[in-house]
């Protein structure tokens, strides 16, 4: 796996070496918007270039000194050798996972906050209060994370649930700590509606998607169709006399985004623009996923029972991931937010199975 990981590294330092050449280069110069690309591009790779060419030159101490340990030296300068090889071995391995934590961050994508989507599946009005309960879980977590919640757009029911609920978490490292909550979460309990004592199976779906700053997703406003209309309550209601809810289609793609918490127009259709350039940052990427996996699935499913990442059993106080095997029973504690645990666990999951990809593939 070191091995791949060099050549890996080997190939970003000929990318920035060819870098530096083409930001020389006069027809570049010529062309600010070129410019500014690889400008952008040589600076994302600075910092892991440099440790590059740290390990390199480490490697090379390093083995001056095991041919002196192995040789026919001076038994004095064998055991100075000895013992700067010890201190090269043990600067090696830092430095290695550094480099590790820069390349996985790096292929990871986005680092900031997060726009998270809950939608009731399958389950009627149980489904929706479950929805409801993954939401309050979520704003447990941030408020001890000390992450600042916003919600952009909610279609509550009568008994409280949620059909649908689109928030924003921002915070250091939120999206790291989240973007593993997509997919189908199924909860197994028996419903506050059910008189005699059965236990229902409902899902909600989860959709984590990166909050992109204004500079990577440019939207051109002929592309948008904006209507405005009267925002509505519980059972379809109406709750103003005023337009101030925002539908925003984007033509070229078919997204769709509403949004009517705010009483504001202005502030509905800002919260709308942040909502689509996540969308539509997802659906790019997805694009390009899908032109390396055909096979890969979409990132929440359809909601089927049977299609899940996670499982809440209310009876057996059991919380499962089944993407790792893991459970915990503490649910009561879980559904107030401790997630910790099982966050962790998935974050190191992902990381042997990024560490994994990147090496399969260079």
């Amino acid at each position: 796996m070191k091995d791949n990981l060099l050549q890996k590294l080997k190939a970003l330092n000929e990318r920035y070496m060819e870098l530096e050449r083409l930001i020389a280069d006069p027809a570049t110069l010529a062309n600010p918007a070129q410019y500014g690309t690889y400008m952008k591009e040589r600076g994302s790779l600075s910092r892991i270039v440099q440790r590059y060419l740290q390990f390199t030159q480490l490697l090379q101490q390093k083995e001056e000194a095991e041919r002196i340990v192995s040789g026919g030296e001076d038994k004095e300068f064998q055991h100075l050798a000895r013992e700067e090889l010890q201190g090269l071995e043990a600067k090696e391995k830092e430095l290695m996972e550094d480099i590790t934590n820069q390349l996985l961050s790096r292929e990871g994508g986005a680092q900031g906050g997060v726009i998270m989507e809950i939608r009731a599946g399958t389950g009627g009005e149980e489904a929706a209060l479950f929805a409801a309960d993954l939401f309050r879980m979520y704003v447990k977590y941030a408020e001890r994370q000390d992450w600042k919640v916003e919600v952009f757009d909610s279609s509550p029911t009568e008994i409280g649930g949620f059909k649908e609920v689109i928030f924003s978490v921002e915070g250091e490292g939120a999206y790291q700590r989240l973007r593993h909550e997509s997919g189908t979460h199924r909860v197994q309990r028996i419903p506050a509606t059910e008189t005699q004592g059965r236990i229902h199976t409902s899902t909600a779906t989860v959709a984590v998607l990166p909050e992109v700053e204004d500079v990577e997703i440019n939207i051109d406003p002929k592309d948008l169709k904006v209507e405005t209309m009267r925002a509505s309550g519980p059972g379809g209601q109406k709750v103003n006399k005023t337009s101030s809810a925002v539908r925003m289609t984007h033509i070229p793609t078919g997204i769709i985004v509403r949004c009517q918490d705010e009483k504001s127009q202005h502030k509905n259709r800002s919260k709308a623009e942040r909502i689509l350039k996540s969308r539509l940052h997802e659906f790019y990427e997805e694009q390009e996923r899908q032109k390396r996996d055909k096979t890969r699935k979409g990132q929440i499913g359809t909601g089927d029972r049977s299609e899940k990442i996670r499982t809440y059993n209310f009876p057996q106080n059991r919380v499962t991931d089944h993407r790792i095997n893991f459970s915990l029973y503490d649910l009561e504690k879980f559904m107030l937010g401790h997630i910790d645990e099982l966050l962790e666990q998935l974050q190191a999951y992902s990381r042997e199975e990024q560490l994994r990809q990147l090496v399969a593939t260079h």
